[in-house]
Formats: structure tokens, sequence, C-alpha cells
């Protein structure tokens, strides 16, 4: 007998909802989406557990809509009705994407539902109008979140919904003391959701004080495998010297589409980013040392197609929802297995079949022991590889002729954070040195014949001989001596204006 699977509509979600999913291909709910639907909307507290990639965004996002929305005893007023809470920036614009995408047919009487984001690295005065204007749900980060309850401009009172996303995330990040002030703002009577793909005994307790009775929804037996069954994983044992060459050549690999690459500092971040890029690759940078701005622009233009590689510190390793990664590499092994298993969950997702490469320096060894001991990976010694190692070939389906660069090599200028004033370290912690140029000193315009100065300002070398102009350069009053017929050598032994720098 063929079981027809249930779709959102079967589940009581309200037309708007199910007309805006549906235009974006989702008509069929997961495991962890099917289970929470029913209690969700009818108001429980519940705790909900499933693996990276596996929909728990929309698990809480479309109940939390059908809710709020069919409240006839409350109706939005523009006050915040749901807060969701999450660990990163990333994070935060993901989740806003999903559910305003899901909530776009959704009205409260002559205008659209409101949902409004907020985080940090953007300017406070842009969020503050949006709450005034009317925020029916919010999307936030921790810190960001709680400056604004303070200020009096986050009114928390009137929510009917609360739901902490990635939980596990937001207590290694150490935003706990912050969590449990935001809960202190929030009425006694509202829903709360929790969701996380792990469930760390300090988020079981954190959710025994801020919920009531809730039901525990496991959406796979607990003696599934903490990574998809779905990612086929490989691990070697490179020198740290070569893994730039050997991730040139996995890039290269049949069916490679888009791939994250991940690194443990900002620094390693960069440097990878930029020499992947001057080896041809299109590829972009996520990490710390970049703005907001900065990072938001590479992950749309990862998720547009405009680059198919990016490089990323742990900060973006959740928050980043693209069905379509081909590969996830880690360049450097996390911290634990928790991290390792939010790492390749960005590839393998709905339904997908994925592939992730660990490369294993000597002296992560130990890390990795750790790791594959939790995960139960069966792969304690991991096989010493180089770039040119025929095995990485042929497990990787690699071509034969691959090299180290593809195509033409890109400029990486606009890769690197710009140093702001001159002298300052660059991204790698190295002070550049300064340039050193000779000009010639003119007067009125003209070219003159005096001495020539040496100059260390950065500024590149003339070549027409003429003064060349420093806009960013502060003005400097130099004198010099002039020879005066009548005096002579006399005057010019008693002037204290020695030239500058003299040549």
């Amino acid at each position: 007998m063929t079981v027809i699977p249930k779709t959102f509509a079967d589940l009581g979600v309200r037309e708007e909802i199910v007309r805006a999913l549906a235009e974006q291909g989702k008509s069929h709910p997961f495991a962890i989406q099917e289970l929470t639907l029913p209690m969700a909307m009818a108001g429980d507290d519940l705790i909900g557990q499933a693996r990276t990639g596996m929909g728990k965004t929309l698990a809480f996002g479309v109940p939390l809509l059908h809710k709020i929305t069919s409240d006839t005893e409350r109706p939005l007023t523009g006050a915040p009705r749901a807060l969701i809470v999450v660990p990163t920036r990333e994070l935060c614009i993901q989740v806003y994407g999903d559910l305003a995408a899901a909530a776009e047919h959704l009205r409260v009487g002559d205008r659209a539902l409101s949902v409004v984001s907020i985080y940090g690295g953007r300017p406070y005065e842009s969020q503050i109008e949006s709450l005034r204007k009317g925020a029916d749900v919010v999307v936030g980060t921790p810190g960001r979140l709680l400056d604004l309850a303070q200020q009096g401009h986050l009114q928390l009172g009137g929510l009917s919904v609360l739901v902490l996303d990635e939980a596990d995330e937001m207590l290694d990040l150490g935003f706990l003391p912050d969590i449990e002030r935001i809960l202190r703002l929030t009425p006694d009577s509202r829903q709360a959701m929790l969701f996380s793909a792990t469930m760390p005994d300090p988020i079981i307790t954190l959710a025994r004080t801020f919920m009531n009775q809730p039901t525990h929804i496991r959406a796979e037996s607990a003696a599934s495998s903490a990574t998809h069954d779905s990612t086929e994983q490989f691990v070697y044992r490179a020198h740290a010297l070569d893994k730039v060459e050997m991730v040139a050549r996995i890039l290269q690999a049949e069916g490679r589409g888009a791939t994250m690459i991940f690194t443990r500092t900002k620094r390693t971040a960069q440097k990878v980013s930029d020499e992947l890029a001057e080896r041809g690759f299109k590829v972009g940078a996520v990490h710390g040392d970049l703005g907001q701005i900065a990072r938001e622009k590479a992950l749309k233009s990862f998720r547009t197609g405009a680059i198919d590689v990016l490089v990323a510190t742990d900060v973006a390793a959740r928050g980043i929802d693209i069905d379509d990664i081909t590969h996830v590499i880690n360049y450097q092994i996390p911290d634990d297995e928790q991290a390792y298993v939010h790492r390749i969950g960005r590839t393998g997702r709905a339904g997908k079949t994925g592939i992730a490469v660990t490369l294993v320096d000597w002296d992560e060894l130990p890390r990795w022991t750790l790791i594959n001991t939790a995960l139960g990976l069966d792969t304690p010694d991991p096989a010493e590889t180089y770039s040119s190692s025929p095995h990485l070939f042929e497990e990787l389906r690699i071509p034969a002729d691959a090299g180290s660069s593809v195509g033409a090599a890109q400029k990486v200028s606009s890769k690197r954070p710009e140093r702001k004033e001159r002298g300052e370290s660059s991204a790698d912690g190295e002070a550049k040195p300064r340039r050193t140029r000779s000009r010639r000193r003119t007067r009125g315009g003209q070219t003159g014949t005096g001495h020539v100065e040496q100059v260390t300002d950065g500024s590149e070398p003339s070549t027409d001989g003429g003064v060349e102009a420093d806009s960013d350069a502060p003005a400097r009053r130099r004198r010099r001596r002039r020879p005066r017929k009548a005096a002579g050598a006399a005057a010019e032994a008693t002037s204290t204006d020695a030239p500058v720098n003299a040549g």
C-alpha cells in the first residue's frame, strides 16, 4: 500500500502560508516539520531536535506565523508578537529571509505582516525606525536585541511566541546571560519553542527554567548518526604547506558545485581566499575581520552563484541555508565534534548528497582523535596524502590533468581588508614596509632645480619629475635654504632650517 506524504495544507496551515511555500517549491514538510507543526500550532511548548539541514526554520516559522495571524482575541497591532533569537548575524539574515518569504501573502488589515531583523554590525537608526513602523515578528541576535530592549525601543511585553534557534551555539558563544535577561523581559504566558541540532545539559536546564512542560521532539532515533548519511566523508593527513595545492585540485573534481571551506582562524580564512583567487577560482571570504557589509556581500554572491567557493570561519557554519552545496572542505579541523557536525551539515541537505573532505595536519591529530571517537567515524589514522597522491585523484574523482590553478588569476585587492592608516598592520599581522620615493621640489608649478627629497609616505614614485598630489596625506610645510648673493656662506652657517630628509 502506497503512503501518500502529507502536505502543509493537510496539517491545517493557513492557505496564504501554503501558497507562499508552494511558490518556493515546498509543499511537503520534512520529518521535524511534520512532527512539530500540530503541537506548535496548538500552542504547546516544545523542544525540537534534528540534524543540521533538516528544516528546523520552517518547523517553528510556519506554526509561528499561523498562530499570530489566527489569534482573533489578540489582533496584531504592529507591536512585536513573536521573537526568534538566533546566535549569529548570518543565521539572523537566513531566518529572516525564510520567514519573510513564508509570510509574503499574509496581511493585517490593509498592510502586509511585518518581519524585521535586528543584529549587530548595522546602524541602530534603521533598525529603530523599523520597530517604530511596526514589527509583528522580530528575528535578532542576543546583544542587539538586549540593547534595543533596554533602551525602550523593543517592547517584549506583548509576545505570544518566543523561539530560541540553535540554542547550543548560543551556549558555545557565551550568550547564555543575555538570553536569560531577554527571557525576563517576556511574559510568562507566551508559548516557547527551542530548536537545536544537539542538546547539551546546560540547554536542557535552560529549557526547564523558561518553558512549561515542553514536549521533546526528535526527528530521528537517538541511535542515528550525528552526521548525514547522505554525506560521503573523506579524511586525509595533509602537510600545512601542501593544503592549498590539495584544495585547488579538489575544487576541480567532477560534479563539484558550490563549495564551503572552513578554517579555525580569521587570518587563515583570508589567506586561503586570497591564494585561491590568485589561482583563478571564484572565491569569497566570511570572517570576523570583515565588516558586516562585506560579509553580507560575500554571502549574497555565494547564494546567487557569482562565486562558487566560500572560505569561512565557524561564524558562518550556521546560517547559510543553501541546498545545493556539493562539497565542504575542512581546511583546519574544528575544536570539537559538534562544530564538525555543523560544518559538514552545510552539504547533503534536503535529501541531496554531498562530499565532506577533512585535511588533518600532523599537530591536529590529537584533536582529530577525539572527534573521530566521539562520532564513531572509524578513521583514527588518516592516510598520509599530498596534492600529487593518486588516491586523492581517484577517490574524489579529480581529473588527472588538474593543476594548481584554473583560468586567469583574479585580483585580490578587494578581498583583503583595507588598512586605514599608514603603518597599520595588514590582515596577516605583519606591518607593510613603506616605499621610499624621490621627488623634485617645485615652486609655482614649475619644475625646480633644487635638491631632491626622500619622502617615505607610501606613494608611488613620480615619473614626470613634477609634484605628486598626496590627497590623503597631511599637509607638510617644509622650508629650504636659499643661497644668498650677499651673505653667502655665513648666512647659511647660522640657519636652523635644515632640509628634511635631505639626500
